[in-house]
Parts: C-alpha cells; sequence; structure tokens
C-alpha cells in the first residue's frame, strides 16, 4: 500500500509539472497543447509498447514445450493471472523484463544467457518478480512514467527554441523572466527524470516482495539477482535507454555520467529488503 501510494503521488507530481511547463510558457495554449501531447503519448505508449519492445530485441515466442513456458505458466497459476505469452531473448546477457497494457496482454521474455546462467529455483524467483510486475500493473505505470518524462523534456525544449524567437515575451503579451526561463528549461528535464526513477525503483521493490510470497523463497531471487549483476557487468546488454526500467536489472550499457541515473535501485538495497523482509 505504501509503494502503490508513493507511486501515485510521484505520477501526479509528473503529470503536474507537465502542465506547469505548458503554463509557465504558454498560458491556458500551452497548458492545453502539453496535455494533448501527454495524452496522445500515453494511448500510443498502452497500447504499443509492448510490441515496440519485443521486436526491439527480436524476442521469438516459445510453446508449451518449453522449459520457460511450463514454469512461467505454473507461477501465473499461483498466482491467479491469465497466461502470458512467453519470449526467449537471442542475448547472452542475463536479463528479463514483462510487458503488455494489462494481465490479460501481458508478455514474459528472459534471455538466453539468464536460462544459461540461473539454477532452476533461481530463474523462477525472477520469472516470479516478471509475474509480479503484470499483476501490479507496473507496465503501464512505467511507460505512462516514461512518456510524461519524455514530454516533460520535449516540452522544456520546445520552450527553449520558442524563447530564442519570441524576443523575449511570453504569449499574454508581458515580459518574460529570462532567469525563471532558463531554471525551468534546464532543472525541468533533470527533476522528471528523477521522478521517473523514484517511481521505477518503487516498483522494483513491491516486485521482489511480490515474488517472494508467489514462490516463498526470497533467497531464490536474492541469488538470481547477484548473479545476474556480476554476469550483466562482464556481458551487458546492449538496450535502449528507453527500456532500461522494464529489466530486472539495469542494462550495463555505459559508464561515466550516465551511470548515476538509474532506474533500478541498489542489488545490495534489493537483496537486504527481500532477507528482511520489510517491503
Amino acid at each position: 500500500m505504501a509503494n502503490g501510494l508513493k507511486t501515485a503521488l510521484l505520477l501526479g507530481l509528473l503529470s503536474g509539472m507537465l502542465l506547469l511547463i505548458g503554463d509557465f510558457f504558454g498560458g491556458a495554449q500551452g497548458l492545453v497543447i502539453a496535455f494533448g501531447i501527454a495524452v496522445v503519448m500515453n494511448m500510443g505508449s498502452y497500447w504499443f509498447s509492448d510490441k515496440i519492445v519485443l521486436r526491439m530485441y527480436k524476442a521469438q515466442e516459445v510453446g508449451p514445450t518449453h522449459s520457460l513456458y511450463q514454469m512461467t505458466e505454473r507461477l501465473a497459476r499461483q498466482a491467479n493471472l491469465p497466461m502470458p505469452k512467453v519470449y526467449l531473448i537471442p542475448d547472452q546477457s542475463p536479463n528479463a523484463f514483462a510487458t503488455g497494457r494489462n494481465p490479460q496482454h501481458a508478455a514474459v521474455a528472459a534471455t538466453e544467457g539468464i536460462m544459461r546462467v540461473l539454477e532452476p529455483h533461481e530463474l523462477e524467483g525472477v520469472i516470479a518478480h516478471e509475474l509480479a510486475h503484470v499483476k501490479h500493473r507496473d507496465i503501464l505505470i512505467g511507460s505512462v512514467a516514461a512518456t510524461i518524462a519524455a514530454t516533460v523534456m520535449m516540452a522544456a525544449r520546445m520552450a527553449m527554441y520558442a524563447g530564442m524567437f519570441s524576443g523575449g515575451r511570453d504569449d499574454r503579451g508581458g515580459q518574460s523572466n529570462p532567469i525563471a526561463m532558463l531554471a525551468m528549461m534546464i532543472l525541468a528535464p533533470i527533476a522528471a527524470m528523477l521522478i521517473q526513477m523514484a517511481i521505477s525503483r518503487s516498483r522494483e521493490f513491491a516486485a521482489d516482495a511480490g515474488a517472494a510470497r508467489m514462490t516463498g523463497n526470497p533467497y531464490a531471487l536474492a541469488d538470481a539477482l547477484r548473479k545476474i549483476e556480476a554476469v550483466a557487468r562482464r556481458t551487458p546488454l546492449e538496450a535502449n535507454p528507453a527500456t532500461a526500467h522494464m529489466f530486472i536489472i539495469k542494462p550495463f550499457t555505459g559508464g561515466g555520467l550516465a551511470s548515476l541515473f538509474s532506474t533500478h535501485p541498489p542489488t545490495e538495497a534489493r537483496i537486504q529488503a527481500l532477507l528482511q523482509g520489510i517491503r
């Protein structure tokens, strides 16, 4: 319940930021335009994100004879969930994700690498984690948060270009404050990214706890997280940054400054939460 309330508040804050930017730079008209952009992008994300991301990673659907399908089917039955489609990703980096707009249209995907690296009980913890995301509708929440954050960034960039040609005047006919405008253009995208990451981290903790309840074995997922992170550092998955929040462990595709902005909590913090049962 605490994670759900936190997510709702963060999504509200993110949406409010988008509307504030629209109002700040364009008055009532800017507010309507920003809201319209958010609605269109959210609807597109809601309906098509699963197809896009599965195609992006060349995921191949597997049937009832595959061990991954059988494991997913057993866990879905335990969780009282509709059977999702099951996909295998031809990549040796160990990772997995769930996608789909709701439990009736969900998909679980795992890499060939994770099938090779993990023991069956550890893989079961991973699949349970992904099914917990499905049960909590985290796929939709994450897609909406990512879409709104992207819209905030796009609106701030549009405002920057508009400000360059407006002669320092806003749409209300008054003289705009250049310092406030500059601060909004710089800080709004950073704030949107931080809020999106906070939402993602909150949902990861909740999915970990859900997996532990589903399997009755928090140690299996804890061991899996350690193994996945260790191997993924040596064999990174070349993932699109826009989809990084979907994976059970953030794909290690870069370092430096980019590594400071993470959609996932530290693995050790997740393991500690799992073993202490604090979430």
